[in-house]
């Protein structure tokens, strides 16, 4: 019985190891020709965060592609502006306002959209906000608050929003994540937390719903890395190689985000390149020599209120 217990377990080391050497030849191969973009029209988009910023961008170009937008928002009045925008162009908006960190209202927020417009295809976690000062200067408040918003909002949204798609078996699930979720960044300790937080759910969920017994295929998740976006979140940029690691614009960062969510595409970062430079070189690299290279490109967020 050891003999033939050793002799299976080689044969299945051998078999995961084409499977696995397989698996990395795909992934290389949809890195260098990715999916054609999915078609998006009649699809019901969710985004989070729409009032202004790239939440808005998002909404106007699924908008653009023949979805029906649902925007959700704190702030009605920028909510509604966002929808304004999009009727004038001939697209399809529905306005929600709800607070996101409350479980309660999120879970009647999914009422209401499945009463009202259907179930949600797209679900866009967008909302968050970013202290940016020394973490002995940030209180207990600002931390609570962010964490509500950047993680728990994310949590609700996925609990709410996920049965339905489970029950299609359709449906795509997309985060803002951010470059601080992948490397650590002064000014920036809670948000960091928060956003490799995001990151972490993420993973894990795609894990859960791949080893879900029912074979749910038809769920796509999306894990956006933005470096620094011009959305009014980091106030005090600073960036040495402007060419090579500069501010995008809110509709820049959107396009390649819907993009991004059309083509299936996993992780991205914006701008793509940093996603190489990041899994590449940084993590492969002791900590201090990181922090050497993070001295010499010298880019980052200055403390601001």
């Amino acid at each position: 019985m050891d003999i033939c217990a050793a002799v299976n377990l080689v044969f299945e080391f051998l078999w995961t190891l084409i499977k696995v050497n397989y698996e990395t030849l795909r992934g290389v191969c949809k890195t260098i020709l990715p999916n054609e973009p999915k078609d998006v029209k009649d699809d019901v988009v969710l985004i989070t965060g729409t009032g202004h910023g790239i939440g808005r961008e998002m909404a106007l170009r699924f908008a653009r592609l023949g979805a029906i937008l649902v925007c959700v928002d704190i702030n009605a009045a920028s909510n509604d502006e966002t929808a304004r925008m999009i009727r004038q162009e001939k697209g399809r908006a529905h306005t929600y306002q709800c607070d996101v960190t409350d479980r309660t209202a999120v879970m009647q927020l999914k009422e209401k959209v499945c009463r009202e417009v259907g179930d949600v295809a797209i679900l866009v976690n967008n909302a968050g906000i970013m202290p940016c000062k020394p973490i002995l200067d940030q209180t207990e408040n600002e931390i609570r608050l962010m964490n509500n918003i950047n993680i728990n909002a994310n949590i609700w949204m996925i609990q709410a929003f996920l049965p339905n798609m489970i029950a299609r078996n359709y449906g795509h699930i997309v985060a803002m994540s951010s470059m601080a979720g992948l490397m650590g960044l002064r000014n920036l300790v809670p948000y960091c937390g928060s956003k490799f937080a995001v990151r972490g759910i993420m993973e894990s969920l795609a894990v859960e719903l791949r080893d879900d017994p029912r074979g749910l295929t038809g769920i796509k998740f999306t894990t956006i890395y933005p470096y620094i976006v011009d959305t009014g979140l980091c106030q005090k940029p600073r960036i040495r190689f402007q060419q090579l690691m500069k501010v995008l614009g809110a509709g820049e960062a959107a396009d390649m985000i819907v993009d991004a969510v059309r083509k299936e595409i996993i992780e991205m970062t914006l701008p793509p390149e940093l996603h190489f430079m990041n899994r590449y070189i940084y993590r492969l690299l002791p900590f201090e020599a990181a922090c050497l290279w993070n001295d010499f490109f010298n880019t980052g967020c200055d403390a601001h209120d």
